[in-house]
């Protein structure tokens, strides 16, 4: 059986106190509630002790008063939990009755029926009914509580079985919404890549198109570029050539009168030679006359002591002892030379004309341009640095231009002397890197070798060695003797002496690089026979002055090393004579430009500086190593 639910049909206070307390009161509350209605219980004076019967309040003052209605809730075991889903409880409706007076005893009779509700003492005593009404009320609340509880329960599984259901909806709606946006995004992606790679292949069309009419602008541009460049090149090779015809013309006219002023000069000198040998045969035969007729044997030493003193050579152990000087020492001579070094002088000279002349005709009989094969050689030789890997290149490069079947060698042969001399010219050249150019290309071509040196003896007679006198008989001022000795004539104006010396300098520099040059393998048909000829033939001849001091210092500064590893003590000798002689006569003029060249001289005889490897000697192995090596 459930709990008795008892409900007042009554006013909800009872003598000023509330039936129906609040639910929600605290205990402190709930004990003051109690302590009043105490206090106005005990002030009615009702009843005088707990167990006197009085009767209900209901019943007072004659009035009947209305019956209360006992109710109880019917639980059924079997279908508690059908019940507890449903949200309103059945109510067993009871019977009602009327008690005027109810006697609760605990030792009433055990057959009663109501000694079964847990309630009967409490309804059964009347001294009690307030208490009992608070009961009632309180498991009414209590009763009332636990059903709003349940509903609110049952409320919360359903609002939280919906609100699952419908995030589980809404999921499924995200979901379904996500795919449709990632979908219309690929369109959409796709749609964009399109029009991209549209608008790309526009603007790279746009692009090639802007480069094909700039190509062809550059094309016309260029042909047009070309087309006056070639009637320029035109121009400048018709005025060349007529300057060529020129140069040509006043060169043979030139040579002529140099080979008539030779012949001139060559019978005088044979006549002065014939001159004095008639004097000195009669020299002889008064000494011995006179020796026989007075026995003055010493007139005719001293007679010929001082003939011979006047014709004094340097001999040396080598080829260079076959040197003749006795024909340059005669003081009618324009030159004064030996005479094999004028003979091979003549020889090579008269080699290059030849060349010239028969380049002329073939210039003449051919249309054909050879300013590239000009152009290349020059550029070829303006390169030239001191390394291994250049001059090899640059060699072989020269080659192939010397024996190009398109080119006449003659013609090459030429382009490459004049360009190699004009090179030459300038200080700032590589003199040990042109003599290993020149031996590499010579030995290939060796009919270069020849023209290569007659060009070097016409731009610098020292080379021969060979030096003009002045005299005012055959020159009509110094201008005039300058210009036959080799100045430059710009502008009308001659070239200072410093500058003339300058490229005096360059050019012996150059010959003595090329007479030191040893290749292993390699022939150089101009090598260190001829340089210790030239010296032999420079001392037995040249006068001392400041031509030839300047040439002499270049030529000992190139090739005194490899000269003295060739002939050692000779050399030596050779410098003492320069020591003894040639300075002491340089020393005798006191010519103030002179100081800085007879110093070096000494400085280099005094110190030995011929025991030291010139600089540059040794070609470097490339441009970006200190190291030298030789080649």
């Amino acid at each position: 059986m459930g709990a008795v639910k008892l409900v007042f049909h009554s006013s909800p206070r009872i003598d000023g106190v509330s039936v129906d307390p609040e639910p929600d009161w605290s205990f402190d509350a709930l004990v003051s509630e109690l302590n009043t209605l105490e206090a106005k219980l005990a002030t009615t004076s009702v009843t005088s002790s707990q167990f006197q019967k009085t009767m209900p309040t209901w019943k007072r003052g004659g009035e009947r008063g209305k019956p209360f209605v006992l109710r109880a809730q019917e639980f059924d075991l079997d279908d508690t939990e059908s019940d507890d889903d449903g949200d309103n409880k059945a109510l067993v409706p009871v019977k009602r009755f009327n008690c005027d007076k109810l006697y609760l005893s605990l030792s009433d009779s055990d057959d009663s029926d109501v000694s079964a509700f847990d309630v009967q003492p409490y309804l059964m005593d009347e001294g009690k009914e307030v208490e009992t009404a608070l009961f009632e009320l309180a498991q009414e609340h209590q009763l009332r509580v636990n059903d709003e509880i349940r509903t609110k329960i049952s409320a919360l599984e359903t609002a939280l079985a919906d609100e699952s259901q419908n995030s589980t909806s809404a999921l499924l709606r995200v979901e379904k919404y996500k795919e449709s946006r990632q979908e219309q995004d690929k369109k959409l992606d796709t749609q964009y890549q399109r029009r991209i790679a549209e608008a790309l292949d526009n603007h790279l069309t746009a692009v090639q198109r802007d480069r094909e009419l700039r190509s062809q602008i550059e094309e016309r541009k260029i042909r047009s570029d070309a087309a006056y460049e070639e009637a320029k090149r035109k121009v400048a090779l018709q005025e060349e050539r007529q300057q060529q015809e020129k140069a040509k013309a006043e060169a043979e006219a030139k040579l002529r009168a140099e080979e008539a002023k030779r012949a001139a000069l060559e019978a005088e000198r044979k006549a002065a030679m014939e001159a004095e040998k008639r004097a000195a045969a009669e020299a002889e035969r008064r000494a011995e006359k006179e020796a026989v007729e007075g026995g003055a044997a010493g007139t005719f030493q001293k007679v010929t002591s001082g003939r011979t003193q006047q014709e004094a050579v340097v001999h040396s152990t080598d080829d260079a002892s076959s040197v003749s000087n006795a024909d340059t020492k005669e003081s009618g001579n324009l030159y004064r030379a030996a005479t094999s070094a004028v003979s091979l002088e003549s020889g090579r000279l008269q080699k290059l004309k030849e060349l010239c002349e028969r380049n002329q005709a073939i210039r003449s009989s051919s249309n054909q341009d050879y300013t590239r094969y000009e152009s290349h050689i020059s550029r070829l030789i303006r390169q030239i640095r001191g390394v291994i890997d250049n001059v090899r290149s640059k060699s072989n490069d020269l080659v192939k231009l010397l024996r190009d079947p398109q080119c006449p060698q003659s013609i090459s042969i030429e382009i490459f002397a004049k360009k190699f001399i004009s090179y030459c010219a300038n200080l700032g050249n590589a003199p040990f890197a042109s003599g290993y150019v020149i031996v590499l290309v010579t030995s290939q071509v060796p009919a270069a070798m020849d023209v290569l040196l007659a060009e070097l003896h016409r731009a610098c007679l020292y080379t021969v060695p060979k030096h003009m006198v002045y005299k005012k008989s055959i020159f009509q001022s110094k201008e005039s003797y300058f210009k036959a000795i080799g100045y430059r004539e710009d502008g009308g104006k001659l070239e200072s002496t410093q500058d003339y010396l300058n490229r005096l300098e360059s050019y012996m520099k150059v010959y003595g690089a090329l007479v030191q040059t040893e290749i292993q393998g390699v022939q150089n048909l101009h090598g260190l026979r001829e340089g210790w000829a030239w010296l032999a033939r420079f001392l037995n001849n040249l006068p001392a002055n400041q031509y030839t001091a300047v040439s002499l210092n270049a030529f000992l500064q190139m090739a005194g090393f490899a000269l003295f590893r060739r002939y050692k003590s000779q050399f030596v000798k050779l410098l003492n004579i320069i020591s003894q002689n040639f300075l002491v006569d340089l020393k005798a003029r006191q010519i103030p430009e002179l100081t800085r060249t007879l110093l070096e001289i000494e400085t280099y005889i005094k110190d030995k500086k011929f025991l030291e490897e010139p600089e540059g000697r040794r070609l470097e192995a490339n441009l970006l190593s200190s190291k030298s090596v030789n080649y």
